[in-house]
């Protein structure tokens, strides 16, 4: 049986809140301990779990976000009543709606509480200065809030249990206060999606418990600290979309448990250290849209569990080192260079790609000399789960392709994604012979941006999975074949920028309604 003053203010709580959707419903019989949402001790009757959580599901069609199937939620205004339970330890009213109401002050002399999500709850206003006096909390989650504003309070140092800490997905701003290295038992920290700015404070490599950091979509700017290796149970590290400068430290060698590892659109500049072959349990790595330079470590190759690889849009010399070929577990590899910079070339002959028997997604950009490769195209077309490939910016000539013969590619089946686009390709051979390599399965064909003459074959009607055909800033002539009815899946058609003839052919509207 509940305490009668507890029940007195959870019908006080009641009173003030707005429930459209009947969740306090049950909140009329005389135990309070039975309502939904409550949990009491069996000894004392005391609240120990208020737990009003709301529910949205969300429908989609082909990963398309289309409404929402159904919802619940509480919002209006939180009532000081709930002082009253004093031995309270969980408290989570996430995903509601108080249509930016400031978080209550008063949730700070909750000082049993280990559990608190304010999460997707529409909160406005700063963090409450007394969430410093919840000394036993563990748990405090209040991401995706979007009104949530101001910086981190130094008093969050004072919370020397707390395991997790998500701010995400806020309107922050600030620096991290040093004050956060004195979280000693923290183990998941997120920051991500805020406006903090300034350096990453050397106290967080005081964090020695943490197993996932992510401060990525900030203004963070500086060094990384050196300090990070000392975070010897990471997991997951993510600092993509900041400011970044200077060097990769050395000392990320260090973190031997780390899984995954974002670094991408920083300012970063110097080399990749060779110390990262130090990360024997790596799985994704992305160092993508910086100013790295000089060559790709061979030490790489030592990443025998990576999965995913993208060191794109740096300005990387020399070849690429044929070690990745030990890399069998990967599934995404992408390389290339920014437009104004960088060399990387592969050695033909070299055969380390056909050994990447996992590899799903290929992308190079702006490899200096593919296009006197041969090899390396025919080591492509037999990799056995390539589902997208991307060759684009490579100056690639007709040569590249119709010198061989269709019959020595062997597409997977699954195979469904092709960019050849901003090449140097000028025949309307190169269409024809596509059409031949993967008809059973292409879904999407890029050749924009090259200057491919004459007319679309007919032959492109025998794609008949393709949703996607760009073809856009070519020399294009004549009319659009009548065969191209037959691709009734296609959602995209650009055609723009060519020297197509005749009227818009009446089969665009009938037979291609997906258009």
């Amino acid at each position: 049986m509940c305490i009668q003053t507890e029940r007195e203010a959870l019908l006080q709580f009641k009173a003030a809140i707005e429930d459209p959707y009947g969740m306090l419903s049950s909140w009329t019989t005389s135990d309070c301990c039975q309502w939904q949402g409550i949990r009491c001790t069996n000894l004392t009757g005391h609240v120990l779990v208020l737990d009003l959580h709301g529910q949205i599901k969300f429908s989609y069609a082909f990963n398309r976000f289309t409404g929402i199937l159904s919802q619940r939620f509480i919002g209006g205004e939180i009532h000081k009543s709930l002082m009253e339970l004093q031995q309270l330890k969980y408290l989570n009213l996430s995903w509601n709606s108080f249509q930016g109401r400031g978080i209550p002050e008063f949730l700070g002399s909750l000082t049993n509480l280990r559990y608190l999500d304010l999460s997707n709850s529409d909160f406005g206003g700063k963090i409450p200065t007394q969430f410093g006096s919840l000394s036993h909390l563990k748990y405090l989650n209040l991401a995706w809030n979007n009104y949530l504003e101001g910086s981190i309070s130094r008093q969050l140092g004072n919370l020397s249990q707390l395991q997790h800490l998500d701010l995400s997905y806020n309107s922050f701003e600030g620096n991290i206060p040093s004050q956060i290295g004195n979280l000693s038992q923290l183990q998941h920290l997120d920051l991500s999606f805020n406006q903090f700015e300034g350096n990453i404070p050397s106290q967080i490599g005081n964090l020695s418990q943490l197993q996932h950091l992510d401060l990525s979509w900030n203004s963070f700017e500086g060094n990384i600290p050196s300090q990070i290796g000392n975070l010897s149970q990471l997991l997951h590290l993510d600092l993509s979309f900041n400011q970044f400068e200077g060097n990769i430290p050395s000392q990320i060698g260090n973190l031997s448990q780390l899984q995954h590892l974002d670094l991408r659109l920083n300012s970063l500049e110097g080399s990749i250290p060779s110390q990262i072959g130090n990360l024997s349990q790596l799985q994704h790595l992305d160092l993508s849209l910086n100013s790295l330079e000089g060559s790709i470590p061979s030490q790489i190759g030592n990443l025998s569990q990576l999965q995913h690889l993208d060191l794109s849009w740096n300005t990387f010399e020399e070849s690429i080192p044929s070690q990745l070929g030990n890399l069998s577990n990967l599934q995404k590899l992408y390389l290339g260079e920014s437009y104004d910079g960088g060399a990387l070339k592969i050695d033909d002959g070299d055969h380390w790609l056909s050994n990447l028997i996992s590899l799903t997604h290929l992308s190079f950009h702006s490899i200096s000399n593919l296009n006197t490769s041969h090899s390396f195209l025919q080591m492509i077309a037999k990799l056995p789960k390539l589902i997208e490939l991307r060759l684009f910016h490579c100056s690639l000539s007709d040569n590249f392709i119709l010198s061989l013969g269709p019959s020595k590619f062997n597409f997977s089946s699954s195979f469904s994604v092709l960019d050849l686009s901003f090449n140097s390709f000028t025949s309307s051979m190169i269409l024809q012979w596509l059409s031949g390599c993967a008809r059973f399965s292409l879904q999407e064909l890029n050749l924009e941006g090259n200057q491919i003459n004459g007319r679309i074959p007919t032959s492109m009607g025998s794609l008949l999975h393709l949703q996607a055909l760009l073809l856009r800033n070519n020399n294009l002539t004549d009319e659009l074949p009548f065969s191209l009815r037959s691709c009734t899946n296609l959602v995209m058609l650009d055609i723009a920028e060519n020297r197509l003839s005749g009227l818009i052919p009446a089969w665009i509207g009938s037979e291609l309604q997906e258009l």
